[in-house]
């Protein structure tokens, strides 16, 4: 037993976001999201939201203050401005709970598929709500 440490995180997750570097990226991924194709290693969570995973993980993870799309989701394919309501939570998450909150960026899907294709892991959550999926970008700890 560890303290500070949410409890919904699975051992799998810490140990990869310990082992990610910086500028390394994390897809949080919604029940809908090809994750076993797109990355390399994926850590399932299936009973849990995007949004808890999302806040569980910015308690350990730094966001990157070098690059402009430190948080990046995917844009709404035929309606590019449209911001589904699980998004403004993504940000309300971030505003509220990351080291160094960041405006998320938005990108078209297949662009958000090749990012995560190289992403150090995918987490696989339970989200049923469409477009549930944000990448982060790994900072450093001053």
């Amino acid at each position: 037993m560890l303290h500070n440490i949410p409890p919904i995180l699975p051992p799998d997750l810490l140990h990869a976001l310990a082992a990610m570097g910086h500028g390394d990226d994390v897809v949080i991924a919604d029940a809908n999201f090809p994750a076993q194709s797109m990355g390399q290693r994926v850590v399932r969570c299936d009973g849990m939201s995007a949004t808890d995973i999302l806040e569980a993980v910015l308690t350990l993870l730094p966001l990157d203050t070098f690059v402009d799309d430190a948080a990046r989701v995917m844009a709404v394919v035929g309606q590019p401005g449209s911001i589904p309501d699980v998004v403004n939570e993504f940000q309300t998450i971030i505003d509220n709970t990351a080291d160094n909150p960041a405006k998320i960026a938005t990108v078209d899907r297949f662009d958000f598929y090749d990012i995560a294709r190289k992403a150090f892991v995918v987490v696989q959550t339970g989200e049923k709500r469409l477009y549930g999926n944000i990448i982060l970008k790994k900072g450093v700890i001053a």
